[in-house]
C-alpha cells in the first residue's frame, strides 16, 4: 500500500483547504451541532450546500456531466481528509447523493437527471430513502409496501420507518412490492416519490439524545404517477444495489472522523481535573486514550488499504466492510470515555449527546453482524453456511 499524491492532487487539495478556509465559518459548524433539533440551522446548512455546490465542491466524485468535478481516487482521498478535518458539515442529502444519485444517474430519464440531480446537491430538494419497514428492517426483500397499476397511476399503501429526514423530506426514492407472487427479492420496484402528494404523512421519530434525524412514513392509496418508476418494473433489487462506483475513497471520512473526535477529546480533557489533578495526568485516562489512538492508527490502515485495492483492482470490499464495523465501535468508545470521565457537566454537553447517538452507529449504514459476515467470507475466506 503506497500513497504518493501527483502534483495536480496536491494543488487539489490546496485549492480545497483555500475555499473552506475562506467560506466555513463557526456559524455553519454550530448549526451542524444542532442540525437534528433545530429548525434554523436546518436553513443554514442548505444555505451552506448550496454555497459548497455552487462553488463546485459539492459533488466532486460525480461526473461533469452532472455537476461533479469527476475527481480522481486520490482526489477522493484528499476532499474527504480535509473536509472532515476543517469540520465541515456533511450534506443534508448526503444520503440521496451517494445512494440514490447513482440510481438516477443509471435508470433516470434524461429529464429526472437534469432536473433532479443539480437540485439535490444544492439541498434545494431534500430527499429521503424509504426501505425500512416495521417488519423489515436490514431484511429488504421483507417488505410490505404494495404499489398496484391503476390506469396513469401507481397506488401505493403501506408504511416505512425510521426514515432519514424522512418528515423534511421533499422527495422520496421508495421501495415497493409490486409482484407479490415473485419470489421476494424479484417483486420488488423504485419509484421516485413527490412527498407532497395526498396520503403520505410522515411523523418525525425523537432519538435518546433529542434529535429529530428520522420519521415514520404512512401512506394512504398514494396515486403516484406510473412514469415515476426508477428502472424496469420488479428490478427494484437491482436499483437498490447500484453503487456510486466512482464514490470510491468514502472510506478516509472514518479514520479521518474519529481522529478529529479523539483531538477533540484531548482538547476538553486538558481543561478537566480529577481529583483535584489533570484529567490528562490519570494514568487510567491516559492509557484509555492511548488505547483509541493507536485503535484510529489500524483503521487509517484498514481505509487506505481498501483505497489501495480500488487502485490496483483489488477487492475493496471485505476490508471496507471490516473498517465500516471498527469505525462504530471506535466511536462508541470514545464517546463512552468522554462520558465517563467528564460526566454530565453542562460544559461537556456534546459528549452527552454522543454517548447517546453512538448507540446508532453499529446498526446505520450496514449492522456489524452483517459486516461480520462479509470479513469472514471475503477477507478471510470462511465458507457460507
Amino acid at each position: 500500500m503506497d500513497f504518493s499524491y501527483p502534483a495536480e492532487v496536491e494543488q487539489f487539495r490546496k485549492e480545497l483547504r483555500s475555499w473552506l478556509s475562506a467560506n466555513l465559518t463557526e456559524t455553519v459548524r454550530a448549526a451542524d451541532r444542532g442540525r437534528g433539533r433545530d429548525a434554523a440551522a436546518f436553513d443554514t446548512l442548505r444555505a451552506w450546500d448550496a454555497a459548497v455546490a455552487d462553488a463546485g465542491w459539492g459533488a466532486v466524485s460525480w461526473p461533469h456531466d452532472y455537476g461533479g468535478r469527476g475527481a480522481t481516487v486520490l482526489e477522493q482521498l484528499v476532499y474527504a481528509e480535509e473536509t472532515t478535518r476543517a469540520r465541515a458539515p456533511v450534506p443534508l442529502n448526503v444520503i440521496g447523493m451517494n445512494n440514490i444519485a447513482p440510481a438516477i444517474m443509471q435508470y433516470g430519464t434524461d429529464g429526472q437527471k437534469r432536473t433532479l440531480l443539480p437540485r439535490m446537491v444544492r439541498a434545494d430538494d431534500i430527499w429521503c430513502q424509504g426501505m425500512s419497514e416495521p417488519e423489515a428492517g436490514s431484511d429488504l426483500a421483507s417488505l410490505r409496501t404494495r404499489a398496484v397499476r391503476d390506469g396513469d397511476d401507481f397506488v401505493v399503501t403501506g408504511q416505512k420507518i425510521w426514515t432519514s429526514l424522512g418528515h423534511r423530506a421533499d422527495w422520496c426514492q421508495l421501495y415497493v412490492r409490486t409482484d407479490p407472487e415473485a419470489p421476494k427479492h424479484k417483486g420488488i420496484s423504485c419509484l421516485i416519490v413527490d412527498m407532497t402528494l395526498p396520503g403520505i404523512e410522515a411523523r418525525p421519530l425523537v432519538t435518546l439524545n433529542g434529535a429529530a434525524d428520522f420519521a415514520e412514513v404512512f401512506l394512504n392509496d398514494v396515486r403516484v404517477p406510473a412514469d415515476a418508476l426508477l428502472g424496469p418494473l420488479n428490478a427494484g433489487w437491482q436499483v437498490a444495489t447500484t453503487t456510486l462506483s466512482h464514490e470510491r475513497a468514502g472510506a478516509a471520512r472514518l479514520y479521518a472522523q474519529v481522529e478529529v473526535q479523539l483531538a477533540d477529546l484531548v482538547t476538553d480533557l486538558a481543561e478537566h481535573r480529577i481529583n483535584g489533578r489533570p484529567a490528562l495526568e490519570d494514568s487510567a485516562t491516559v492509557r484509555r486514550l492511548g488505547d483509541l489512538a493507536v485503535r484510529v492508527s489500524y483503521l487509517e490502515l484498514l481505509c487506505k488499504r481498501s483505497i489501495s485495492a480500488t487502485l490496483h483492482g483489488g477487492d475493496a470490499l471485505g476490508s471496507a466492510s471490516l473498517a465500516k464495523s471498527v469505525w462504530a465501535e471506535l466511536g462508541q468508545d470514545v464517546a463512552a470515555l468522554a462520558f465517563d470521565v467528564l460526566g454530565s457537566d453542562p460544559s461537556a454537553q456534546r459528549w452527552v449527546d454522543r454517548r447517546l447517538s453512538t448507540r446508532s452507529l453499529t446498526i446505520a449504514g450496514g449492522t456489524t453482524q452483517i459486516n461480520k459476515g462479509i470479513t469472514a467470507t471475503r477477507v478471510l475466506g470462511l465458507p457460507r453456511r
